[in-house]
């Protein structure tokens, strides 16, 4: 009897996921974990919107106002476009547009990454290097979505090297803000991604790997956001202009 429940009970585990994906396949879900993977971004969708919109409500000055629209963006469209391609995908239907949002949902994680270092490299004063590291993590972005567009599930291992390059080597410059508030929430939301990552390349291993990276993803998002509007926008002035004047 105990035999047979063990059997039983790893019959049940291994139904909810589909084997994994061959070399150069995109991994198919079963419809469980496709209803997990629309729920879990499609549900962020309307409060990333509220997000965005709480943003520019609280801008005191014009570049607070730009970051507001950047991020803000960025943060919808991560969710959005998420949760289009996988249902795009659930359908099995349209399969042009499904091949184009599944390109899109990969290169806007680029964009987002970029998107969350430009508050912090435009409104905190990072002694004079700004600006170049700005230019460096947006030209990393469009090289990453140039990738993606060209090498589309073909080596996944450095898909995932490039993830990690852009979204962790950057963060070393934090320690060069002259006002370090912020880092300690901006290492949560880092360490988060990084963890989450394990999930993101586990389909077909974990039962709803996807669909728990994509809460990963929400945690680490939530720990930034609070990060952005507690420490820089809001602020009556901004740090990078007082040092400036100083």
């Amino acid at each position: 009897m105990k035999t047979m429940k063990r059997i039983s009970s790893q019959y049940d585990f291994k139904r909810l996921m589909n084997p994994r994906a061959k070399k150069g396949e995109a991994y198919v879900p079963t419809d469980v974990e496709h209803m997990a993977n629309i729920i879990t971004h499609g549900g962020c969708i309307v409060p990333s919107i509220l997000a965005m919109l709480w943003m520019l409500y609280i801008a005191q000055t014009r570049l607070q106002f730009l970051i507001a629209v950047v991020y803000g963006w960025a943060l919808v469209a991560l969710f959005s476009v998420s949760c289009t391609f996988h249902t795009l995908a659930f359908s099995g239907r349209f399969h042009k547009l499904r091949h184009f949002f599944h390109v899109a949902d990969r290169a806007v994680i680029y964009i987002f990454i970029a998107s969350s270092y430009s508050p912090w490299l435009t409104l905190r004063d990072f002694g004079g290097i700004e600006d170049e590291m700005m230019w460096l993590i947006w030209i990393m972005a469009v090289c990453g979505i140039i990738y993606s567009y060209t090498f589309h599930e073909k080596y996944k291992v450095l898909e995932i090297v490039l993830y990690l390059i852009i979204g962790v080597c950057p963060a070393a410059v934090a320690f060069l803000m002259r006002e370090p508030s912020g880092i300690y929430e901006l290492f949560l939301g880092g360490i988060t991604f990084v963890l989450g990552v394990v999930f993101f390349k586990s389909d077909g291993v974990i039962p709803f790997a996807h669909a728990i990276w994509h809460l990963f993803v929400l945690v680490g998002t939530m720990f930034h956001y609070y990060a952005i509007n507690l420490y820089l926008i809001g602020q009556e002035v901004d740090e990078i202009n007082i040092n400036k004047e100083a």
